[in-house]
């Protein structure tokens, strides 16, 4: 038997958004080793999948540049296609981060959203590339 939510949320709101077709995340040869990247994105905006109110917040990507970077401009119009979109903080977090790490290579990356409050609650989801293997904690 399948488990539900008291408020209504289950699986197809959970993968939501996961798997839409969003603009690619062009990159361009890195020139240089050994040092780091921060972008910030002050005006992130998705759409909660359940309730269809919109969710703000800042997306900060910082990452190591191996053999490519993230072209910018390829990067704003990957991160505007979340606007209309359904999705949980949470999957847009690893999302970007999973699409980013595609798309460079990067030595290491990080993701943080830091997600305005709504009702009084406010959160911050953090996801790390590479991975950890499944079981275990930092």
């Amino acid at each position: 038997m399948k488990k539900r939510s008291i408020y209504g949320y289950g699986s197809k709101q959970a993968v939501s958004g996961t798997k839409a077709v969003l603009p690619p995340i062009e990159a361009w040869p890195n020139q240089h080793r050994g040092y780091s990247v921060g972008i910030e994105v002050s005006e992130f905006t998705c759409v909660c999948p359940k309730t269809g109110l919109p969710d703000f917040g800042t997306v900060t990507l910082r990452y190591e540049p191996a053999a490519s970077c993230v072209e910018l401009k390829s990067f704003k119009y990957y991160i505007l296609a979340y606007r209309n979109m359904g999705i949980f903080n949470e999957n847009a977090v690893n999302r970007i981060l999973d699409d980013v790490a595609a798309a460079v290579r990067p030595v290491w990356a990080e993701v943080e959203g830091r997600f305005t409050a709504r009702g009084g609650m406010s959160a911050t989801v953090t996801a790390r590339y590479p991975r950890k293997r499944s079981g275990t904690r930092k």
